[in-house]
């Protein structure tokens, strides 16, 4: 059995698209069930189709990492939230909560 370290929600258009967890081996990223009923719904990235299988990396996603801010904007939130800049994940959780574009990362479930 694999032990769960943290989980994020994720949205697209405010719609609840999947699960993105982190455990000791890497990441897996999910998509909802009822989201993959969705006629209307989108896939979260061409990197992660729409699909019934679980997604694995040992390293965060490429679509989830490029969400997180580099630069000046990477240290500030850094320094404000004190997260380390290796914990993509937490950075992942506190700087993409209301990202730019349609995908949303929030820590709880609405």
């Amino acid at each position: 059995m694999m032990a769960e370290f943290r989980t994020a929600y994720i949205y697209v258009r405010d719609q609840f698209a999947g699960i993105l967890e982190e455990y000791e081996a890497g990441y897996r990223f999910q998509y909802d069930q009822a989201y993959l009923s969705d006629d209307t719904a989108s896939s979260v990235s061409l990197t992660l189709p729409f699909s019934k299988q679980v997604y694995t990396s040992r390293v965060l996603f490429p679509f989830f990492d490029g969400l997180i801010p580099e630069g000046w904007l990477l240290e500030v939130v850094s320094r404000n939230w004190k997260i380390d800049h290796n914990d993509r994940f937490g950075l992942l959780l506190v700087a993409c909560r209301d990202g730019i574009g349609n995908v949303s990362v929030l820590e709880e479930k609405l």
